[in-house]
């Protein structure tokens, strides 16, 4: 059997990994924008190339006749590689275009949900045309000063500003709103909402959907959650699949709005979504809101979800594929998981330190090592490059045990790197239970 993977940094080295252990011994066919070592060490062929270039991409999966195709990244899934694919005959675990729209598009998805009755959004208004007055008036009266805009399409995880953290003003607001307006044609400006955040993904299959241990990710550069954001510094998981912040009732509303969701799609859509449906919540006083959706799997949270993933990975995609995904057929191992990021010394800004020498330890068991914006030398040394290094996962029955193993591991890489020591931590995690009990007292 031969897959096709479409992907990209530890994200991707997790993927290619999770589906090389199945039971169907199958022969991974990688196409990347870099050599990826750790994908490199897993595929059978591995072609270096602009995963962009759909034409290319559709040459390798004439010649290699994958029984399906993975597609990781949200710029290939949302500019429709998987229709394109879908076209030759060729299943895809990936969202056609139209439907990729989820995470494509910040308005489609709150109309969506509006037109749906899924009442999981928070006050918000999409805006088409750039006159300052309407937006001054909707952003100071209507919201209050407390406000989010977000860019409408894809912007590398970079288009979405906050209020009081991005934005010092109701001006700064409308000056990015225009921004996002002259830029992509619409924006959407919606409350600021207080809570704490986690991320809960679903294999879906059309309106089947299974689901994945919640998670919960941290965006900013520094330790205390300061510094500017990034695409994710690190994640916890804990072993029952919840999180130690979160109530039995706000998982279970999570759970619901992906299904909801789904049923929408599938809906308005025509045909179902088949893939991965990254769920951003926030649990806030009353319950449960969605941030926003992703049509793949994130990074960092692909790094703790797929280790402990007891099921046999082809067998699930295969069942999206056939539409014949259940719940029964996704299992977890009960483990705790803390993933920290290694990057550059001077990341996200300086970048200095690209073409370095980094080494990294022995990894055991208990942990895992995923490759991410790094390149091997001819001598077999490792090279640093301007993004996120690697991923190294601590596995263990807490959170805690599962930090200290991360934490060990991250002290003993070699090279002009960083990583934030505070992910995972006791002092970290009861900050967010703490904050959680005081906003519902």
């Amino acid at each position: 059997m031969n897959i096709l993977l479409i992907t990209s940094s530890a994200r991707g080295h997790a993927i290619a990994e999770a589906l090389s252990r199945s039971s169907h011994k199958p022969s991974i066919i990688a196409v990347s924008p870099s050599g990826n070592p750790g994908i490199k060490r897993i595929a059978d062929e591995q072609h270096v190339m602009d995963i962009m270039d759909f034409d290319a991409i559709a040459d390798i999966a004439k010649k290699t006749k994958p029984a399906f195709a993975f597609i990781g990244p949200d710029d290939p899934i949302g500019a429709g590689l998987a229709d394109v694919l879908e076209n030759m005959g060729i299943p895809t675990v990936a969202p056609k275009k139209s439907l990729a729209r989820i995470e494509a598009s910040k308005g489609f998805t709150r109309e969506l949900l509006e037109r749906n009755g899924v009442y999981a959004s928070p006050k918000f208004r999409l805006f088409n045309r750039a006159e300052p007055e309407i937006l001054n008036t909707y952003i100071a009266q209507e919201l209050g000063g407390e406000y989010v805009v977000k860019y409408d399409a894809l912007k590398g995880g970079k288009g979405v500003k906050i209020s009081g953290e991005h934005l010092s003003s109701v001006e700064d607001g409308v000056r990015y709103a225009m921004e996002c307006i002259e830029e992509c044609g619409q924006v959407v400006i919606e409350e600021k909402l207080v809570g704490v955040e986690f991320s809960l993904l679903s294999f879906v299959s059309g309106t089947q959907v299974a689901d994945m241990p919640a998670v919960q990710d941290h965006k900013r550069a520094f330790e205390g959650d300061t510094g500017p954001n990034t695409g994710g510094m690190g994640t916890y998981s804990d072993a029952n699949h919840s999180l130690p912040f979160l109530s039995d009732a706000d998982i279970a509303r999570a759970k619901e709005i992906n299904r909801l969701t789904a049923a929408a799609l599938q809906k308005e859509c025509g045909e179902g979504f088949r893939g991965i449906l990254y769920g951003g919540f926030i649990a806030v006083r009353d319950g449960v809101r969605l941030i926003e959706y992703n049509a793949r799997f994130g990074d960092p949270e692909a790094l703790n979800i797929l280790p402990i993933l007891q099921s046999d990975f082809v067998d699930i995609c295969t069942a999206m594929i056939s539409g014949e995904l259940s719940e029964d057929l996704v299992t977890f191992k009960h483990k705790a998981t803390v993933c920290k990021y290694i990057t550059p010394q001077g990341y996200p800004d300086n970048k200095n330190q690209k073409g370095e020498t980094v080494t990294f330890p022995h990894i055991g068991e208990n942990a895992r090592l995923y490759y991410g914006d790094i390149t091997e030398n001819d001598d077999g040394s490792l090279a640093l490059g301007s993004s996120r290094t690697a991923g190294i996962v601590g596995i263990a029955d807490t959170i805690s045990e599962a930090e200290k193993i991360a934490q060990q591991l991250c002290e003993q890489v070699q090279g002009p790197v960083r990583f934030r020591a505070d992910i995972g931590t006791d002092e970290l995690v009861s900050q967010r239970s703490t904050t959680m009990e005081q906003l519902r007292s």
